[in-house]
């Protein structure tokens, strides 16, 4: 054996505290998003007229900081990692302004900025880093009751929504705003507060719905697809039947040489055609292993803001990944939203693979870190 529990050196302090089981997880995750990649993206690639390969390239260089960012992450106690987040919240804040003024419209939307020759999204970065600072501040309420912490945690999430609604990003809102509702629920704010919140968020939808044409136009599409152009939800539900149980076999599938958004949002339902309805219960269990794994973490841990942190982040991955996979079998309206560590995009790569790399540090309790203090603590 190369590493033994006698061990007192870093890597050997990290491997014996480690959630081997979450980290093989979201290994596979990353893993299968690169073979998806493979299938999914060359249509896309060829009929925009860049080389079928270039979506595979830029995943799979996104893909080596993802490892790497997680890694080291995992690597961190909690006082690094709530230092880790606010410095990646901050600068993600201060990009999305940036955004707002000197980034490129696409699609009718400000939220990419151009760092050179990478463009960022830098919300992905931004969610992630919101919960683990928003938990810290919540926490402190509960610790020292004399600070207003759920009120700063509060204004941050208003700051962080606003921004988004002025992209405007309305699903990336919608996610936010349910993730920091979960942790408003385990902070144990009055009910009345969170049907306030709810009654906020609804508010919110019909105000989008009357003033915003877009998103007007794809809720009617969902409620009545005959009144309006629902291609891209047709020619999804159309991969999974001709996918079945096994699949058509890699580069077999035909939906995705129509679909403009296959090696995106539509990713599952190549995943459903060419792998068939078994790979996608497999990609389902894995990310249901993810959340109800961290979820149990959670619930047995005594430190406020590791709980709450832990409750953020899984909620967000698993919401996430639901909506995607809901909009693809039509359950839900169309949403320009990835699926994590599977579809195309560094920004979102990189954002899942920050939660992942909290989720993974912060589950590793008050044993060896970074920092050198040590508390006892059974190994998982």
């Amino acid at each position: 054996m190369l590493i033994s529990r006698s061990d007192r050196g870093l890597l050997a302090r990290w491997w014996f505290t480690i959630d081997r089981a979450l980290l093989s997880a979201v290994l596979l995750l990353m893993a299968a998003g690169v073979l998806i990649s493979m299938a999914a993206s060359p249509p896309v690639a060829q009929r925009i007229g860049l080389d079928p390969f270039h979506f595979i390239k830029s995943q799979l260089f996104f893909l080596v900081f993802a490892v790497a960012g997680l890694l080291f992450a995992s690597f961190l106690d909690t006082i690094w990692v709530r230092r880790a987040a606010l410095t990646f919240f901050v600068g993600s804040i201060v990009l999305m302004v940036a955004a707002l003024f000197f980034g490129p419209e696409i699609k009718g939307a400000h939220r990419w900025i151009d760092i050179g020759p990478i463009g960022l999204q830098p919300s992905e970065l931004a969610k992630p880093s919101f919960v683990v600072v928003a938990s810290w501040f919540l926490a402190e309420r509960a610790r020292r009751p004399d600070m207003p912490g759920h009120l700063i945690a509060c204004a941050l999430a208003a700051m962080f929504l606003g921004l988004l609604v002025m992209q405007p990003d309305f699903g990336q809102a919608a996610l936010v705003t349910v993730t920091f509702g979960a942790m408003l629920l385990i902070f144990g704010v009055p009910w009345v507060v969170v049907l306030g919140l709810a009654g906020a968020g609804v508010a919110a939808v019909l105000v989008s719905y009357a003033l915003v044409a877009h998103v007007a136009s794809r809720i009617d599409r969902f409620l009545s697809p005959e009144q309006g152009d629902t291609f891209q939800a047709d020619m999804a539900k159309e991969a999974f039947q001709n996918g079945g149980l096994l699949g058509t076999g890699p580069g077999g599938g035909v939906a995705k040489l129509s679909l403009p958004d296959a090696h995106t949002d539509f990713t599952f339902s190549v995943v459903g055609e060419e792998f068939g309805i078994f790979a996608c219960l497999a990609l389902m269990a894995l990310f249901f292993f993810v959340v109800i794994g961290t979820l149990r973490r959670a619930k047995r841990e005594e430190d406020s803001f590791v709980a709450l942190s832990l409750v953020g982040l899984a909620t967000m991955l698993g919401l996430q990944s639901v909506i995607n996979m809901g909009v693809n079998v039509a359950l839900l309206p169309a949403k320009g939203m990835t699926l994590p560590f599977i579809s195309y995009g560094g920004s979102s790569l990189l954002g899942s693979a920050m939660a992942m790399g909290f989720i993974l540090a912060l589950s590793r309790g008050s044993t060896y870190a970074v920092s050198g203090r040590y508390s006892p603590q059974p190994a998982t």
